[in-house]
């Protein structure tokens, strides 16, 4: 049987706020997403580091597919049920960009920087967030326009200087990912209900997934220079016996302030800010929880209900295991 292991919130800086779903009961040894996806010839970590080194990962066939599907469907969900607008940019940012969001200090170790032929420094963006709220840099902003709500999904880029340890070769330290980032901008008024919205629509998604997850809030102390308050969203993750951050959904002022969208017309002065909730989304760690979670004994994976019209219909993806006849009865 297995449980979760308990979690020492003092040692974490987080405080449950809440959590959903029953854990799965396994009558039969779990494997990891790194076994679940080499096994359905989906997954190659190896031929990944022969083009790139490591921290990186190949995704073949259903695996690549079922990612693809993922990012389908959160796009959906977030576009057609929660009414964000789908934004799409490039990866590649300049220096001003960083520097007028306030985040130089904070991915100067882990950018990835592009120097051209012609002298020109561009940079690869960490994070989906990035890219959306320079979307309202400058901007004046009429009471009707508000809530600004966009998404994106975006390949990031990240060299995590100084990660080790066992997730540095599959999950958290990969040096490119998918991100899904949400980003609503709203009045100073608005900013607590838009925060708790926004948590909700990414708890919505692992709801209709079928993933049990909990939501955590981060201690003050352990909060970044930009956040006011965190919300920390994890999955369960059934090889590790524990949950797992999957999503960090913050509001604050302090990008807002550099970048000054500001709020006109007649209910607001000409120097009213407005606000910012963004939050973020690892479709990697996604992809592995939805590996885990819906493992069978004989290596297969049960594709989720709501994913099944972007695979064709595809109920299962197969393992060669069974092939081979080495799968667990």
């Amino acid at each position: 049987m297995n449980g979760p292991r308990s979690l020492n919130n003092e040692q974490s800086g987080q405080v449950e706020v809440c959590r959903w779903g029953s854990l799965r009961q396994f009558d039969f040894e779990i494997r990891d997403h790194v076994a679940l996806g080499e096994a359905c010839d989906g997954l190659n970590f190896l031929a990944a580091a022969k083009l790139s080194g490591p921290r990186f990962v190949n995704l073949s066939g259903p695996i690549a597919r079922l990612s693809r599907a993922l990012g389908q469907f959160v796009l959906n969900v977030q576009t057609e049920e929660h009414g964000y607008e789908e934004i799409h940019t490039p990866c590649l940012f300049k220096h001003q960009v960083w520097a007028d969001a306030g985040q130089l200090a904070r991915f100067e170790d882990d950018i990835f920087e592009a120097s051209l032929k012609n002298g020109v420094d561009l940079f690869l963006t960490p994070s989906a967030e990035l890219s959306l709220i320079n979307m309202v840099a400058c901007l004046a902003l009429e009471g009707n326009q508000l809530p600004v709500k966009m998404v994106m999904l975006t390949p990031c880029f990240r060299s995590e200087a100084g990660g080790a340890g066992a997730d540095t070769f599959v999950t958290v330290k990969q040096r490119q990912y998918d991100e899904v980032g949400l980003i609503q901008v709203v009045t100073q008024s608005d900013l607590g209900a838009v925060h708790k919205a926004v948590t909700s629509h990414v708890e919505y998604v692992m709801r209709l997934l079928g993933i049990p997850y909990r939501v955590m809030a981060r201690r003050v102390n352990d909060l970044g220079i930009d956040a006011v308050h965190s919300y920390d969203l994890e999955v369960w993750i059934p090889s590790r016996g524990s949950y797992r951050a999957i999503s960090c959904c913050l509001p604050n002022d302090f990008q807002p302030r550099r970048i000054q969208p500001r709020l006109v017309g007649p209910s607001h002065c000409h120097d009213t800010l407005a606000y910012a909730v963004s939050c973020s989304l690892a479709m990697n760690l996604l992809l592995f929880a939805v590996l885990e979670n819906y493992q069978q004994a004989d290596g297969s994976i049960r594709v989720p209900e709501v994913l099944r019209s972007y695979m064709s219909g595809d109920l299962t993806i197969k393992s060669c295991l069974i092939a081979h006849g080495l799968g667990t009865t």
